[in-house]
């Protein structure tokens, strides 16, 4: 209980005092998951929609395929990765391993499949509303899916949401691709296994709650954001 309460306290200190380290550390942190969450979304998304609007003969297998990389390991993802970027990797000239670069990359490659996993469940449901409409109006495929998304956006972005808090926890694939070198590629969740290593429970814990505290502050943005859109139409 003292720990719990002595990482309070130093959580507190950290942020009131503006600790450099901190929030450089915080800063990367939303940059990756953030950088992450979005070219998920701009992939994740359209593919969620696409496959509930599309039929062939391998839908349902690639939908199954597509739930089952929901659950894929991120250190094998991480492993991949390092792979293609190493020195002897074919994308190796590139020279991004343990840049915040290929952190972003990696959390893309694991996030990706949940967000259009959820995205094609709602999109699934709202094409069942609006099958008879669109198909009347003699629209394009890529019409049908443009105004699906567009009417779906508070749905979808819950979708992205559940990719971000997905992004912000990651710690085995940016362990490996990242190195956790500090002041170029240490986040929060790596350096809450760093200090854990070395025994400073206290300042993991810290660390930890700071981690915490940016999750919940960047859904309530975007819960806010949300909201004051929906008063702006009525």
């Amino acid at each position: 209980m003292n720990e719990i309460l002595g990482a309070i306290a130093q959580a507190f200190h950290l942020l009131v005092t503006v600790d450099r380290d901190l929030i450089e550390i915080a800063a990367l942190s939303l940059f990756v998951s953030l950088g992450a969450t979005l070219l998920a979304s701009l992939v994740g998304l359209p593919l969620g929609a696409w496959l509930a609007v599309n039929r062939f003969p391998a839908r349902r297998y690639v939908i199954a395929v597509l739930n089952a990389l929901m659950g894929l390991p991120p250190v094998v993802v991480g492993l991949v990765v390092y792979l293609l970027f190493s020195r002897a990797g074919p994308l190796g000239v590139f020279g991004l391993l343990f840049t915040p670069w290929v952190m972003i990359l990696a959390q893309t490659i694991i996030i990706t499949p949940i967000i259009a996993s959820i995205a094609h469940q709602a999109i699934r449901d709202l094409w069942a509303d609006y099958h008879d409409l669109l198909i009347s109006l003699n629209t394009t495929r890529g019409q049908r899916i443009r105004a699906l998304l567009w009417d779906g956006r508070r749905a979808l972005l819950t979708a992205s949401l559940a990719g971000f808090g997905r992004a912000i926890g990651e710690v085995g694939a940016i362990m490996i691709v990242g190195g956790n070198i500090d002041h170029a590629t240490r986040v929060l969740t790596t350096a809450i296994a760093l200090e854990t290593g070395k025994g400073n429970l206290a300042l993991a814990l810290a660390l930890g709650l700071v981690l915490v505290a940016l999750a919940i502050a960047v859904n309530l943005a975007v819960h806010i954001v949300s909201q004051t859109e929906r008063r702006g139409r009525w």
